[in-house]
């Protein structure tokens, strides 16, 4: 595992502090799982906006994507 530091604003340490000590974890693993989170967001807003900027993708109504799930249409 690799060692990162970085500099944070008091009130962002306080919070990452108070977090750790409710959980009983260690600031290392709050702010490690804060990365993780934030990093699979970033990539499902990146197939996002890819998906939005391609012209040739269809798009479908929020009726069809429910039966889409739900198993009552197919592409």
């Amino acid at each position: 595992m690799s060692v990162i530091g970085l500099r944070l604003p008091e009130t962002l340490e306080h919070k990452i502090e108070r977090a750790a000590k409710q959980l009983q974890r260690s600031k290392s693993f709050i702010i490690r799982k804060a990365v993780e989170a934030y990093m699979d967001e970033y990539v499902d807003y990146q197939i996002a906006l890819e998906r939005l900027n391609d012209k040739d993708d269809e798009i479908i109504t929020s009726s069809e994507m429910r039966g889409l799930v739900e198993g009552k249409h197919k592409i």
